[in-house]
């Protein structure tokens, strides 16, 4: 394997071992809002044991995010030394805006929440509480922000430095407000709540199970439920709403969501299929005609453009992209049906005795954490060749002085590390699920 795909492997590998977490500290911090919340208006103690309990949790949750996070900033500089004269006045602005009001906010205020239990008064706890999740979100925001603007870039010039060309920033609020930065971040913002709902009803689920914690367990999957419904259905729109904007800024990647090569036609929606790049057409499919002309411009009749407008050189792998995208669409679909059906079954006060639907729940937690990781593949994998739009290329961008053989050495390095951290997060995750809450009156008895 040539040195240009290794370095892209790498830090595929990378990016998608930190992004198991920084949805689920999003997703967990709302919810910590509203635990702390109900025990602040209601004194009920059970409602401090789950604060202090998923807090425990939020800290580990943080601790894997910062340190897998820390590693990417490295690879722009090792393995995509050009890429990072390229964007360095914009990503610098973006990240040194995420580590200024976001990071320093969650890490700060973290500490009092993990450890200012009886140190500082209930409501100043709880607004530390609310920071934490603030700054969780905020984050989000200047991530969003910065990889937006590879997606749609803005605000910027080319100006030539030494013979290099680089992006400076003209407009710093183009740059913020770029024209995919709102669609990108309220879907995401939706799938991180969405996983932070599903880890907690996944723990509720199992406790209810294993005949532990009853009034811990009915309390979780009280709160959590709304949130679950809420927050996919959520997806649906915010997806909706970002592929419209997709079809409308970067028309080659929509065409490869959905396989859709002539141009200037209107265009089926597939619910699965398989891609032949040679032939230029869905094989084994099952489509709806014109559902992707409707639902991008409101009618079935409307043309949208295909692969064929643009040169070979400029699309996308179009299968690697539509099997992504799809999959993501199914578990979507399927985390839908799945939250209305457990809260259906939980208002008729039922819910505790559909052991079938429980163990799907329990199960739930890897549904928005696939999700993610497979809408994230589909939106990176689907701008290429470009790693910024219409700007730069991917094939442009690496670090040629580079060796295969270093490449290799440290992608089975970080692999083995991961690997290791993985196993180590989900010991301790283990650890403290089986440990429980900490006080006895979380195990008294209630009926969801």
């Amino acid at each position: 394997m040539e040195a240009f795909l290794l370095s892209r492997l790498q830090f595929a590998l990378t990016i998608g071992f930190h992004y198991i977490f920084p949805p689920l500290s999003i997703g967990l911090g709302i919810l910590l809002v509203l635990m702390e919340a109900r025990y602040i208006k209601t004194k009920d103690a059970l409602y401090l044991d789950m604060t202090k309990f998923w807090a425990r949790i939020f800290g580990l949750i943080f601790a894997l995010g910062v340190a897998s996070g820390i590693v990417m900033e490295f690879k722009f500089g090792t393995n995509w030394s050009i890429y990072s004269r390229f964007v360095g006045d914009v990503f610098g602005s973006a990240l040194a805006a995420e580590g200024i009001f976001a990071f320093f906010l969650e890490s700060g205020f973290l500490a009092i929440l993990l450890f200012g239990w009886n140190r500082v008064k209930p409501k100043v706890h709880f607004f530390a509480t609310c920071m934490v999740a603030l700054g969780a979100h905020l984050s989000a925001v200047w991530i969003i922000v910065a990889n937006s603007w590879q997606q749609t870039p803005a605000g910027h010039h080319i100006v030539q430095a030494g013979g290099v060309a680089r992006a400076e920033i003209v407009d710093f609020w183009k740059l913020v407000f770029n024209p995919s930065t709102l669609d990108r971040l309220s879907h995401t913002l939706a799938g991180a709540w969405q996983a932070g709902a599903f880890f907690v009803l996944s723990v509720a689920a199992y406790y209810v199970l294993r005949k532990k914690h009853d009034r811990f367990s009915a309390a979780a999957l009280k709160l959590a439920l709304p949130i679950a419904v809420i927050s996919s259905l959520l997806q649906l729109f915010t997806g909706h709403q970002s592929a419209q904007g997709v079809a409308e800024i970067q028309p080659a990647k929509l065409a490869a969501f959905e396989g859709h090569y002539e141009p200037y036609a209107p265009a089926d929606m597939y619910l699965f299929g398989w891609v032949d790049e040679k032939e230029e057409k869905v094989r084994f499919g099952i489509k709806i005609p014109g559902l992707l002309s409707w639902m991008v411009h409101g009618s079935c009749s409307s043309p949208v453009t295909g692969l064929k407008a643009f040169s070979p050189q400029d699309r996308p792998p179009v299968n690697i992209v539509f099997q992504t995208y799809h999959l993501m669409v199914i578990i979507g679909m399927v985390l839908i049906a799945l939250s209305l059906v457990a809260f259906f079954f939980h208002l008729r006060g039922t819910l505790r005795t559909k052991n079938w639907l429980l163990w799907m729940l329990v199960f739930s937690v890897l549904g928005p954490q696939a999700a993610n990781q497979l809408g994230w593949a589909s939106a990176e994998i689907g701008r290429q060749p470009w790693i910024v739009y219409q700007l730069l290329r991917t094939s442009d961008a690496w670090s040629p002085n580079v060796s295969t053989d270093e490449l290799y050495f440290s992608l089975l390095l970080f692999s083995i590390i991961y690997a290791l951290l993985l196993a180590l997060f989900l010991y301790l995750l283990n650890d403290k699920i089986q440990k429980g809450p900490e006080n006895a009156h979380s195990l008294e008895g209630h009926r969801a």
